[in-house]
């Protein structure tokens, strides 16, 4: 990303909410194996608010603007998806500050800010069949990804997409300690983890949204 990266932060936005809402049932329906079974409902009731009021959020610069969506989607997602989640995007936008231009390792910064907020935020650690279990391996590829090909951050996010979605599916062999999933206890293993699915899915939507037409 060079000159002004604002539109390019703006589609990661609007397609991280709209894949949000539009996966609002697939996401309860994942959820309701070792959960309450309304991280979908939770999530896209705050990134809905997201795009009701995406045309008046602050566009001063990156971070501002990532901010003012953390803030909406903790005040507005129900649980713990609200806090979560929120956090990643405050995280990113305290990263970002008044930038209007990212480098590829602005953007793994980024990335690796929010996974670093929900750990602290919600006291979880790797292996413990939660959303780390994918964002950490997807940000390592893409981090790895951008190191051989910094100029082409399109093939890296690709190539870090096929691990977050590998990563995803192995949190099925995981046994949940956090959340109400951990109260299932051994019996969570084999259902892949909710959160970190939607990671994976999210990120295979924003991958789309940056292929060439045709």
């Amino acid at each position: 990303m060079t000159d002004s990266s604002l539109p390019v932060v703006e589609l990661v936005v609007r397609t991280i909410a709209t894949a949000a809402v539009k996966n609002e049932k697939r996401f309860c329906d994942l959820d309701s194996v070792c959960g309450d079974g309304d991280f979908g409902y939770s999530l896209a009731r705050g990134f809905e608010k997201v795009l009701e009021e995406f045309d008046t959020l602050d566009r001063a610069a990156i971070g501002p603007l990532l901010k003012k969506v953390g803030v909406i989607v903790t005040s507005r997602c129900g649980g713990t998806s609200g806090p979560l989640w929120g956090t990643a995007f405050l995280r990113a936008g305290g990263v970002a500050g008044d930038r209007l231009a990212l480098e590829a390792q602005d953007v793994v910064a980024m990335l690796r800010a929010a996974f670093e907020g929900i750990q602290k935020r919600g006291g979880a650690a790797l292996g413990e069949k939660t959303l780390l279990d994918v964002l950490g391996p997807m940000t390592d590829r893409l981090e790895r990804e951008l190191a051989a090909r910094p100029d082409d951050i399109r093939a890296a996010f690709a190539q870090a997409v096929e691990t977050a979605e590998a990563a995803a599916a192995a949190t099925a062999d995981l046994v949940a300690k956090r959340g109400r999933a951990a109260y299932t206890g051994e019996r969570s293993r084999g259902a892949p983890d909710a959160g970190g699915t939607a990671i994976a899915i999210i990120a295979r939507e924003v991958n789309a949204a940056f292929q060439p037409a045709g």
